[in-house]
């Protein structure tokens, strides 16, 4: 997650909004109260309301579907254009577990929070893609030490990486562990996906 945050408080005007979103090149701000507690989050979609009703008579328009918006472009204030309550996660939800909560929830960041809900940083689509960036050496490094070596310690299981694509090779005892080195491999971070290439001990013949 980025630690430094650029937020606002529930009385931050309108203009000022917009003038930090574009001055950080950021698409939305958490939104704080008292001591640093996240009660919202304002992002563009919140914004472009103001712009959107701006020269239309709200009468044509269809007004149970569109009351937070017409409400919205009215707002003066981040208190009275936030969405509220805030998406959040805490510091130790994983990559995969924040992903899917953005996919879910249709925002493109998300406050972390500690247990009293006061903002600790903020994790946005970028950062998850930055673990892709992980170089093929550091990614056949972890697969190794955490999959392969404690699986397989004999080491007749091989690690070979290439552009992200993990390969696992060799002969192994033990069939059942396949499915579990699989999974194991993809949780590892910077993963782009896993190819088998472990092959069983040969049969024996039938009597």
């Amino acid at each position: 997650m980025t630690h430094t945050v650029i937020a606002v408080g529930r009385e931050a005007p309108f203009k000022e909004i917009v003038a930090l979103m574009g001055q950080w090149k950021v698409s939305a701000l958490p939104v704080l109260a008292g001591e640093g507690r996240v009660i919202g989050v304002v992002s563009e979609a919140d914004l472009l309301p103001k712009e959107e009703f701006r020269d239309s008579d709200p009468s044509h328009f269809d007004q149970l579907r569109r009351l937070s918006d017409l409400a919205k472009a009215g707002g003066l204030s981040a208190g009275e254009v936030m969405s509220a309550p805030a998406v959040t996660v805490h510091p130790d939800t994983t990559l995969p577990q924040a992903a899917r909560i953005m996919a879910l929830r249709h925002v493109k960041r998300l406050p972390v929070v500690d247990a009293h809900g006061l903002l600790q940083g903020v994790v946005s689509r970028s950062d998850l893609l930055k673990v892709f960036l992980r170089t093929d050496g550091e990614l056949a490094e972890e697969v190794t030490r955490t999959v392969t070596a404690l699986l397989f310690p004999d080491g007749a299981v091989t690690v070979a990486v290439e552009s992200g694509v993990v390969t696992l090779g060799g002969t192994i005892r033990d069939r059942s562990l396949v499915p579990v080195a699989a999974r194991l491999t993809r949780a590892v971070e910077g993963v782009v996906d896993i190819r088998m290439d472990l092959t069983g001990p040969d049969q024996a013949p039938p009597r």
